[in-house]
């Protein structure tokens, strides 16, 4: 069994920002395995279907980004798996837009929603799954403002492919493993 976390912010408000990113690719992995993710648990939306037989728990955490790791290590006590089972996607400043980049485990890179993870984990070592959305080119543009921030019509198309990109990569991990996903999808 797996659990795939996308990180984002609930709301109207924050519905189609940057960093609502991992939201949005859980959404188009839901979309291509026909679940819908509307059942609340620990403080979560959940779904769950089944990828080559093996049970996925598609979850997106409705406690704000900075505390996702409340939402994140209660499933995975509820059912009873470790950080290697967790794969979590999220939006990454460091990244150019639309870039993937996997990973097996590592710091937060300075995302709030990440660290939650870690420290309710207290463990780096779990899968993840970056997608890139750059730093702002505008001078003068903070970070969390651009960060919540909506994208322009040509970004979001561009993001549309990153995300079904990520969402491929996610059934990819599910599939075949951290390894062989981050040899396929890592740089695209």
């Amino acid at each position: 069994m797996k659990l795939v976390v996308g990180l984002g912010n609930p709301g109207r408000e924050y519905a189609e920002t940057r960093h609502n990113v991992g939201f949005m690719v859980v959404d188009r992995l839901a979309e291509s395995l026909g679940v819908a993710v509307d059942r609340r648990m620990f403080k979560a939306l959940t779904g769950q279907g089944l990828v080559n037989g093996e049970k996925v728990i598609l979850v997106k955490p409705q406690t704000y980004m900075n505390l996702s790791g409340e939402a994140v290590s209660a499933l995975l006590n509820w059912y009873k798996l470790t950080p290697a089972d967790l794969v979590v996607i999220y939006d990454d400043l460091d990244l150019p837009p639309g870039k993937l980049r996997l990973r097996p485990g590592g710091g937060a890179g300075g995302h709030k929603g990440v660290l939650s993870i870690i420290h309710s984990l207290g463990t780096e070592n779990f899968p993840r799954i970056r997608v890139g959305i750059g730093r702002p080119v505008e001078a003068g543009i903070d970070s969390v403002d651009y960060v919540l921030g909506r994208m322009g019509s040509g970004e979001a198309e561009e993001m549309e492919k990153a995300l079904m990109l990520a969402a491929e990569a996610a059934l990819c991990v599910v599939r075949e493993g951290l390894e062989q996903a981050m040899n396929r999808y890592n740089g695209r």
